[in-house]
């Protein structure tokens, strides 16, 4: 199954993501106008500050299987999509109780007035929904369509790992070939080598006590 897949190390905070998103889920789907909606479109996917400082992490629903907030909600407002594997909310039918917010382990749900509930004066549970429009016609999700540095990807999941997998290696490789390695007498591999002489000898020395028996 397809999904949006992260690589945090490559954001760079820019936000555009955040942006393209808020713009997919206005009602003229541009940004020269979108901010004059009412009420004004808002972002499901979050860029959040790094551990470290300069760096950031986009923040978006994983559409859980199982989904905490489609088993605590009361109405039923949230729901899987089982064709596309995706946890999707019915504004029409949130009350916005905030119970899915609260078991939801990755803080993905925020509120926000919706458009179609009284006028805009109800505050309904909002996360992203996998850009489920843009789905349906085999498009690719507006938050990694505008990402430059792939922070963000879309396909498959075993196969963004394998590629991240073999990237992360190919980058390991590069650095060991840049520094020398550290060396013991001529022998890179001699503290491996101490170190299992010295469980030898820990175990021969156990045996001569006789505090363990010997495998017959």
């Amino acid at each position: 199954m397809s999904t949006v897949f992260v690589n945090p190390e490559r954001c760079i905070g820019c936000r555009q993501c955040e942006l393209s998103c808020a713009v997919e889920h206005s009602v003229s789907k541009e940004m020269s106008t979108a901010f004059l909606e009412s009420p004004v479109p808002h972002t499901r996917i979050h860029v959040e500050p790094g551990v470290i400082q300069s760096t950031s992490y986009p923040s978006k629903c994983r559409h859980c299987n199982p989904a905490p907030c489609m088993g605590v909600c009361p109405t039923g407002a949230i729901s899987r999509n089982d064709d596309l594997d995706l946890v999707l909310i019915d504004g029409e039918r949130c009350i916005g109780c905030a119970v899915c917010a609260v078991v939801c382990p990755f803080d993905a749900l925020t509120f926000h007035h919706s458009a179609d509930r009284f006028g805009g004066q109800v505050l309904v549970a909002t996360k992203c929904d996998g850009c489920v429009d843009r789905l349906q016609k085999m498009e690719t999700p507006a938050c990694v369509e505008v990402c430059k540095v792939d922070a963000l990807v879309f396909g498959e999941l075993n196969n963004l790992i394998a590629q991240e997998r073999l990237r992360q290696a190919g980058a390991m490789l590069a650095a060991a070939g840049a520094t020398a390695s550290m060396t013991f007498k001529g022998d890179s591999l001699l503290p491996w080598h101490a170190f299992g002489e010295e469980l030898e000898e820990v175990a021969d020395a156990a045996l001569a006590d006789g505090k363990v028996q010997p495998i017959r």
